[in-house]
């Protein structure tokens, strides 16, 4: 069962996050227009005002293209 209460204060918070920071969903929309894939390594760093670095990275798994595709249906 959906809760609409919940899903609207997503939307809503999802539509706030895209007013303070519009190149984001231009970014993620360049990349699914690549195409994702298996194999593919995401790198992700997270920089604190303390200037103190924050590095991962990933190796996107079949699984990982699923959880994706999942979640995009949600969101359209």
């Amino acid at each position: 069962m959906v809760d609409f209460g919940n899903m609207m204060k997503f939307v809503g918070a999802w539509n706030s996050f895209k007013e303070n920071h519009p190149k984001f969903p231009a970014f993620c929309k360049a990349v699914a227009q690549k195409g994702l894939k298996e194999d593919t390594v995401i790198e992700i760093v997270v920089t604190t005002p303390e200037n103190e670095r924050i590095e991962t990275s990933l190796k996107v798994k079949a699984s990982d293209l699923e959880l994706l595709k999942s979640l995009g249906a949600i969101g359209n």
